[in-house]
């Protein structure tokens, strides 16, 4: 009787969200308070989320906004004040120009991003992806229809494509590329030079267009961040996608900053429009805050406690035998290749890829880690460091010991 009901139920989900997978950063930071709520010690470096708190002066305008009882509906694209701070962000930190009715806030990053998929790709479109990418392009592709057309990368070209592979992957269908810098879930940094040369190849084809995503752009150890939107030849086709959650850590507050020529604005605030309305009120004035605030002052301590923490885990990963790593100048990942461990075993658990060793060090280290296969290559695992030294430490320590088992 459960099991006719069961499938009775997953018969009449529809084919739109049959097709599309949980995100497995998610489900493993779903899999480690599980495991907490049991008792069991998890070091779960699994979410990337900053540990840091907001910032006082942030969360001192969110309680002024409250009680000042800013607590209506705003415009779709968010109050215009808002979307003005966020183009003198741009021109400060980026030298881009955007007027307000080009920016559209919306609820996180992920809703900037499905928006833009969903305005300007058709189903059918190729939609070109470097692979290591985010988890959730891919999903947010399936429901738009779109084809991904894969670039896979490798730590030896620090995960990042060419401009040679990139025309090589060009179709007439070719609608749009997706790719982040800094990285998620590689670390690495894409410079002016790198992101020209792709330029100058969408250049050459008409109706072609770049969502660049820049969530990570204060998460960065080489000095300016080189946005794509900066090369006056393609602004027009570029889709820029930012926010508070990396920088100011703020994931919880949920403000995603979308910039674009003012056609795609349009579509985005007619579907963002159709969907959630405008973003929390509330969010928005904090989101105001923190495009005034100085990045010296604010940001940039956190931005060098990343940096601490990066080397201290590459320190210690230099003592693990099989974990092969570049160095990522941004964003607070790890992206260590562990095919050395391929064909090991211990106990119950035989490694063939990085999913199985994933599930080990979960078992045997108490270690929450994201496999490669949610980012499109299962050589790989995903080490967050964005928790404390000490958390990490220990973290490291129980990978090394769990790892020595394995023959």
């Amino acid at each position: 009787m459960l099991l006719d009901l069961l499938q009775h139920t997953i018969m009449h989900l529809s084919d739109r969200v049959n097709q599309i997978s949980e995100s497995q950063t998610i489900a493993m930071a779903r899999k480690s308070r599980e495991l907490k709520a049991q008792g069991i010690d998890i070091i779960s470096l699994s979410l990337g989320e900053p540990d840091f708190a907001t910032p006082d002066i942030i969360k001192k305008a969110a309680k002024d906004a409250i009680d000042g009882n800013f607590s209506y509906y705003t415009h779709v694209s968010g109050y215009l004040e808002l979307r003005e701070a966020i183009c003198k962000k741009f021109k400060r930190d980026n030298n881009l120009d955007y007027k307000p009715d080009e920016i559209i806030v919306s609820t996180g990053a992920k809703q900037s991003i499905a928006n833009a998929v969903l305005c300007v790709v058709n189903p059918g479109d190729e939609v070109i992806v470097p692979a290591p990418y985010w988890v959730s392009y891919l999903e947010i592709l399936k429901l738009a229809g779109g084809v991904p057309v894969i670039i896979n990368t490798d730590i030896d070209a620090d995960f990042k494509i060419t401009a040679k592979q990139l025309e090589a992957a060009i179709t007439p269908k070719t609608r749009m590329i997706m790719l982040s810098t800094p990285c998620n879930p590689t670390g690495s940094v894409y410079n002016k030079e790198e992101l020209k040369s792709l330029a100058e190849v969408v250049k050459k084809h008409d109706e072609l267009y770049i969502l660049s995503d820049e969530i990570y752009e204060h998460i960065n150890f080489i000095g300016k961040h080189e946005s794509f939107a900066q090369f006056d030849f393609i602004k027009d086709r570029i889709i820029t996608i930012n926010g508070v959650s990396k920088g100011f850590a703020m994931t919880g507050w949920r403000g995603g900053i979308l910039a674009a020529p003012k056609w795609i604005a349009q579509a985005c605030d007619k579907m963002q429009g159709q969907f959630t309305s405008a973003t929390c009120s509330i969010t928005q004035k904090a989101m105001h805050k923190a495009m005034e605030l100085d990045f010296d002052t604010y940001i940039k301590p956190m931005q060098q406690e990343f940096l601490k923490r990066r080397d201290l885990v590459l320190k210690l990963m230099k003592d693990i035998p099989g974990l092969k790593t570049n160095k990522p100048q941004g964003a607070f990942y790890v992206y260590p290749e562990i095919s050395f461990y391929f064909g090991k075993k211990y106990k119950e658990f035989n490694i063939q890829n990085a999913t199985d060793l994933s599930l080990f060090l979960v078992a045997e280290a108490h270690v929450a880690l994201v496999p490669g296969a949610a980012f499109g290559d299962d050589k790989y695992i995903r080490f967050s460091y964005a928790t404390s030294e000490e958390n990490l430490i220990e973290a490291l320590k129980r990978m090394k010991e769990a790892l020595s088992k394995l023959v």
